[in-house]
């Protein structure tokens, strides 16, 4: 889980305020230097720490919230309100250009991710109805134009590359090409280098010149801490950037970059990248992501991956035919569309009070592999018709699947009890006309 230490540190921090009945000015500072002391520790920067925490107690040591018969809560609101602040306020969208076609700029430092993100960010914008088209300007890491050509055929994205030619004429063909092929969105890899210099920085200055992008959005990993907010702001301050993708935020992300980066460089995370998929983008939220950094949740987003999940033609049949009707290849379906967002401890960290709770805790992401397998090797007949299942088909199902009897019968339990929740469910979102209403 991203954040996992920070969470940790912070959920124990506040609970000690939580726990006190009345809150003294002596109890708010005690509480803040742990704070500080868990976001030093997240390699937050530390001019964006004291400064946090100064708000923080400020705003905490005000009579209102001293008196108040809630005090615990309202620090914890304090907080929430004000790391919301510290990312950004709110959900920084890309804006787009009047002329065909909107041109996206990635630049950043070898290794962090740039060619994946662009491959992402195409395919997450494909998804939305634009037709984005990549541009390979990455001449010098060995592989990155194959790299991009791979990922964008993956995205279903069509890749312009010209070889090895100067990647300021690639850029500039590229948006010809683009402008005749009806493709309404340019994506620009650039090359990146394992440490900054003047010839990949001028090189940049040329594409941008040339090109014209809407936005320059600096790639950022999530997992290099302040040095990137560092190398943001060297990249700001060289080329000028417009905004700051941030990737590997699945990995062991102490907090540092998404905490610091809009506070030092003054530029919003727009997006971030959740896992090594290349579905694995959403927009970056602030309030949504203090929300998991404190351990409340994040349903909104658990909602938008529900939406996007679940084919709404599907849902809806399922709902017409009802439970008596439910089979094992409608289990297996739903079964997929869960993994599609995101695996089991991904949804159950934005589930509220759950995320600093499952820290540290393995979850088998390998567990519906089993039931997958176990209805694979079902007949259409025995799929359609679960009740036919008698112990000798169980037996010849488990030898099938490589899975025991008792494998095949805890999954017959866990359909049993899928139809009983789908009935409870029916029965108390049932609108005036007798039709059931989705839950989101």
């Amino acid at each position: 889980m991203a954040f996992e230490g920070l969470s940790q540190k912070l959920s124990a921090a506040l609970s000690k305020l939580t726990s006190r009945g009345k809150l003294t000015e002596q109890a708010v500072r005690e509480g803040m230097r742990e704070v500080r002391l868990a976001l030093l520790e997240a390699d937050v920067n530390y001019l964006v720490v004291k400064d946090f925490c100064r708000k923080v107690a400020e705003r905490c040591m005000g009579q209102s919230v001293l008196d108040s018969l809630t005090p615990a809560q309202q620090v914890i609101k304090i907080v929430n309100e004000e790391m919301t602040l510290l990312m950004g306020g709110q959900n920084a969208r890309l804006t787009w250009s009047s002329d065909v076609p909107t041109i996206y700029m990635l630049c950043g430092l070898q290794g962090s991710g740039k060619t994946t993100m662009a491959a992402k960010l195409a395919g997450y914008l494909q998804k939305t109805g634009k037709k984005p088209l990549l541009a390979a300007c990455d001449i010098y890491r060995p592989a990155a134009i194959k790299q991009l050509q791979v990922l964008g055929e993956q995205a279903h994205v069509p890749v312009f590359e010209r070889g090895i030619q100067d990647p300021v004429k690639t850029a500039v063909d590229a948006i010809a090409y683009a402008r005749d092929y009806g493709r309404d969105v340019l994506i620009i890899d650039t090359a990146g280098r394992l440490h900054i210099d003047t010839v990949l920085m001028e090189e940049l200055r040329r594409i941008k010149a040339a090109a014209k992008p809407q936005e320059v959005l600096f790639v950022v990993d999530a997992m290099t801490g302040q040095d990137a907010v560092t190398v943001a702001k060297t990249f700001d301050e060289g080329l000028g950037i417009d905004g700051v993708l941030l990737t590997k935020l699945d990995g062991d992300a102490r907090g540092g970059a998404a905490l610091s980066v809009k506070a030092v460089v003054g530029k919003p995370i727009k997006f971030s990248g959740i896992g090594e998929k290349l579905n694995d983008i959403e927009p970056f939220h602030p309030d949504r992501m203090a929300g998991r950094i404190l351990g409340m949740g994040d349903m909104l987003t658990l909602i938008e991956k529900a939406q996007e999940a679940f084919d709404a033609e599907e849902v809806e049949k399922l709902q017409r035919r009802g439970p008596k009707e439910l089979t094992l290849d409608d289990f297996l379906s739903q079964m997929q569309h869960m993994k599609k967002m995101g695996g089991m401890q991904s949804m159950l960290s934005m589930m509220p009070g759950l995320g600093s709770k499952l820290a540290g805790m393995e979850i088998d992401e390998k567990a519906m592999k089993k039931p997958e397998a176990i209805i694979r090797s079902m007949t259409k007949r025995e799929r359609a018709s679960p009740g036919i299942l008698n112990a000798s088909r169980r037996k010849r199902i488990a030898a099938g699947s490589g899975t025991s009897v008792q494998d095949v019968n805890a999954l017959m339990r866990q359909f049993e009890q899928a139809k009983i929740m789908m009935k409870q469910m029916m029965a108390g979102r049932l609108g005036k006309k007798g039709r059931m209403r989705l839950p989101f």
